[in-house]
C-alpha cells in the first residue's frame, strides 16, 4: 500500500533562490477536470506548490482539509494553491472534491515525471516513483521563496503562508517605495 512508504533514494528538493521548473498537468477542481501550468498561475501573483506522496491516505487528507481551510487566506494574498500528487493520481478529481474540498485544484503527476524536476521524489519499497511531502512557494519571477520537505503535514501550510505573507509585504513595500519616488 501507499502507507507503508519508504524512501529508497531522495534528493534534496530544489533550494529557495532556485528557478521553479515550468510544468502543466492535467488537474481536477471541485472534481471536474482542468489543466493547471505553472507559468499562466504565477502570472496571477505566487504559487503555493505542494507536492504530496498519494491521495486518500492519512497524512495527505489532513494536508489537504488544512489547505483547504487557508485557500481563501492565500487568495486574499493573490497566492494559488496547487497540489501534485502522483499516488492515485487517477482520484484526484475524486480527492479535490472530497478532501479538497472544492477550494483548489490537485494535478496528477503519472511517474512522478514533475517531483522529479522538483527533486522531491522518492521510490518505494516496490518500486513505485512518489512524491515526498514537500511545499514550495514560488514567487510570480518563478523563483523558489521556500522549500520545505516534512513527511509530518502539520507545518507546512504555516511555513507556506508566511512565505506568502513576507513576499506580499516586500511587494507592498516596494510599490510604496515606487508611488514615493514618482511624488
Amino acid at each position: 500500500t501507499f502507507l507503508a512508504l519508504s524512501a529508497s533514494y531522495a534528493l534534496a528538493a530544489l533550494p529557495e533562490g532556485a528557478k521553479a521548473p515550468d510544468f502543466q498537468l492535467d488537474a481536477a477542481l471541485a472534481g471536474k477536470p482542468t489543466t493547471f501550468a505553472l507559468g499562466k498561475a504565477l502570472r496571477q501573483g505566487p504559487v503555493v506548490l505542494y507536492f504530496f506522496p498519494a491521495a486518500f491516505t492519512q497524512g495527505c487528507t489532513l494536508e489537504a482539509h488544512e489547505f483547504a481551510e487557508a485557500t481563501d487566506d492565500f487568495r486574499k494574498l493573490n497566492a494559488t494553491v496547487i497540489g501534485v500528487t502522483a499516488g492515485n493520481a487517477d482520484r484526484v478529481a475524486e480527492f479535490s472534491k472530497l478532501e479538497c474540498r472544492d477550494k483548489f485544484a490537485v494535478a496528477a503527476d503519472p511517474g512522478a515525471r514533475v517531483a522529479g524536476e522538483y527533486q522531491t521524489q522518492f521510490k518505494t519499497k516496490g518500486g513505485t516513483l512518489l512524491s515526498e511531502r514537500t511545499s514550495f512557494v514560488i514567487a510570480p519571477d518563478g523563483k523558489i521563496l521556500l522549500s520545505y520537505t516534512d513527511a509530518n503535514p502539520e507545518q507546512h501550510i504555516k511555513k507556506t503562508m508566511s512565505a506568502v505573507k513576507a513576499w506580499h509585504d516586500a511587494a507592498m513595500f516596494r510599490a510604496l517605495q515606487l508611488c514615493q519616488d514618482l511624488a
